[in-house]
């Protein structure tokens, strides 16, 4: 069996795609996936399947998600070995800045075009670092998350890919749970 962790963008913010993790947790059970954990209400999901194919867990668990809640959210599933590279590549490992909740994981459903990311790492943010590494960026938020103008939306925008933000707190979490 292989370990993955899928992330859901969107869901129980402000009122909107109400998504229980306990409902989510039994529709990836009834999926025949084994081992489901949630964690916290933003759509973090870790499951195992004999399936391989990223992508196609992706659809699949987005169908169900729209088939059994009426909604459409993306879904961004990575193989705990995929996981693991984008944890360990964190460059932002300063302890009072992961204390204090400044660090960020903006993942990707794809690497970008080469074009895209030179493009985006040459613009500069007074409050903000960040580094490009294939399907992650790396987010030092001095200010915090909220108020930060480097954020998911921009990247997608620029970028042109799907993405979804964790905190350092959550990944590591996440990580955990996976069974590191």
């Amino acid at each position: 069996m292989n370990t993955f962790i899928a992330l859901l963008r969107g869901i129980n913010v402000s009122g909107q795609k109400k998504l229980p993790m306990a409902d989510l947790r039994s529709m990836l059970e009834k999926m025949d996936f084994k081992d489901t954990s949630t964690y916290i209400q933003s759509g973090n999901a870790v499951f195992s399947s004999h399936k391989n194919d990223t992508h196609a867990l992706e659809d699949e668990i987005r169908r169900h998600i729209q088939r059994t809640f009426g909604f459409d959210v993306p879904v961004l599933v990575k193989s705990k070995a995929d996981f693991e590279k984008i944890f360990r590549k964190n460059p932002f490992k300063d302890a009072e800045a992961l204390e204090k909740n400044q660090v960020y994981f903006i993942l990707l459903k794809n690497t970008p075009d080469k074009e895209k990311r030179i493009a985006l790492q040459k613009e500069i943010y007074k409050t903000e670092k960040f580094a490009i590494e294939d399907d992650c960026v790396y987010l030092l938020c001095e200010n915090g998350y909220g108020k930060a103008k480097f954020n998911n939306n921009l990247v997608e925008r620029k970028l042109k890919v799907k993405a979804t933000t964790r905190n350092y707190r959550t990944m590591a979490r996440l990580w955990e749970m996976a069974g590191k």
